[in-house]
């Protein structure tokens, strides 16, 4: 028997794909993962820097562990990801204590950083210009699901004046075709039927390979030709590479899924400007028009930050009139929180009250609500080809799953008859601002 190592994941969709990589390297080099922090020798924290309160949380789950040192006096406990490659060495000093730190770009070595931090505290936190693990094939952690996720690029350049990424996940670089065709069979031969493409700009894929320089959508085309019967999604996408080019490929393939995330950030071009998002209100509101003319049946979904730099009234006015126009049919909305050695932390003031923030944030979330709520109005009397994920959480005697749409749909059934992965059709009956309910159907 190896070690056992229990691995928490916290943050985005990229970091569970990390968190299946690194089990996967593990178990190469004779370590056992394990389902709970109770049963292991080593507890990996995969962090996400994004904003403040997801460091705090680490720092409460560092000090919330320490107690199991008493029973296991060998126990290990690393900090891994983007909090680790952000704060650094400034982790040991704080309350609970850290053995190791890895960064994004150090996981090959992560059996190496664990043995070595036997007897001393051990860093690896060097950033990568080429790393991009393409010949390694994840396993899922978890057996059950009907979805992987399958990252396509690493890093960022954009350099949005409050992000950390740039300075965490380093540079910009895109895995090969070949590489990523490979996982995504292994995938589906495990039974997979939906696969998540990944990048913090996924839609900007720039890859050269015998002299042909393959772009983001020539290889979605190419794997939804490749894999028919597999579901295609993709995030996170930035407006400025929403090519028509790749709308036209999304409507030409009826295997990806008619969904687009394309966060806005803010409505007000004075505000993207500070924020160096590389667009404008009219920019981003002619790319909806495109989706919306190209993909008629698509759902676009946003992120938004409240209360940014400078933000005023009249801003933050012009955030709720895109949303309007945007339709969205959710979105992910948060308060600014500045991140430390950013653009905005240096140079910009952070002068929106934390009051204004949250009352400015509570009316976007209402706003938003509204915006749900009529978008599922919309689907009544529908008929959507589900994806069946699970039996329901609130009552044993129905299923839940997703339409292209990404729309969560509940209907009554036996998992015994539609077992998870099955394609069912659904006629929409009821809905919520969050869910959409209905019947099976036969065409």
């Amino acid at each position: 028997m190896g070690k056992k190592v229990f691995i928490e994941t916290y943050g985005c969709q990229m970091n569970t794909a990390d968190s299946e990589m690194i089990a996967t390297i593990l178990r190469q080099n004779s370590y056992d993962l394990v389902s709970t922090h109770k049963d292991a020798d080593v507890i990996l924290i995969n962090t996400c820097s994004i904003r403040d309160n997801a460091e705090q949380r680490i720092y409460n789950r560092i000090a919330q562990l320490q107690h199991l040192r008493k029973k296991k006096k060998h126990l290990k406990i690393g900090v891994i990801g983007c909090m680790a490659e952000r704060v650094g060495e400034l982790l040991f000093e704080k309350e609970g204590f850290v053995n190791f730190l890895a960064g994004p770009d150090s996981y090959r070595n992560i059996s190496d950083v664990i043995e070595e931090s036997e007897n001393k505290r051990i860093t690896d936190l060097v950033l990568s210009h080429i790393e991009s693990y393409e010949d390694i094939v994840p396993q899922k952690l978890l057996e059950s699901g009907v979805s992987a996720f399958v990252p396509i690029t690493r890093g960022c350049e954009n350099f949005c004046t409050y992000c950390v990424v740039p300075y965490t996940r380093g540079r910009e670089r895109s895995r090969s075709l070949d590489s990523i065709k490979t996982e995504i069979a292994s995938h589906v031969e495990s039974g997979i039927k939906e696969i998540i493409l990944l990048g913090q700009n996924v839609n900007s894929y720039r890859h050269e390979s015998q002299e042909k320089l393959e772009d983001f959508p020539d290889i979605l085309g190419q794997l939804a030709e490749d894999f028919p019967n597999t579901r295609f999604r993709f995030s996170t996408s930035h407006p400025k590479d929403i090519s028509d080019k790749l709308l036209h490929v999304i409507a030409d393939h009826s295997n990806i899924c008619r969904s687009v995330h394309l966060p806005m950030q803010s409505g007000s071009s004075e505000v993207l400007k500070r924020m160096n998002r590389k667009y404008t209100r009219e920019w981003y509101l002619e790319r909806i028009d495109a989706i919306r003319r190209i993909i008629p049946d698509c759902t676009i979904s946003s992120d938004i930050i409240i209360g940014f730099c400078g933000e005023t009234e009249d801003d933050f006015q012009q955030t709720l009139s895109t949303m309007k126009q945007a339709q969205f049919f959710y979105s992910f909305m948060f308060k600014y929180s500045e991140r430390s050695g950013t653009v905005a932390a240096k140079s910009l003031k952070d002068d929106v009250s934390e009051e204004v923030k949250t009352r400015r944030l509570t009316e976007t979330i209402k706003f938003q609500q509204k915006l749900s709520l009529q978008c599922n109005v919309n689907d009544k009397g529908k008929i959507f080809e589900v994806l069946v994920e699970d039996v329901s959480k609130r009552n044993k005697n129905e299923l839940m799953g997703r339409t292209s749409q990404n729309k969560v749909v509940i209907f009554e059934a036996n998992i015994l008859d539609y077992p998870s992965g099955s394609f069912v059709n659904v006629e929409i009956t009821e809905f919520s601002s969050a869910t959409l309910h209905g019947k099976i159907v036969e065409i």
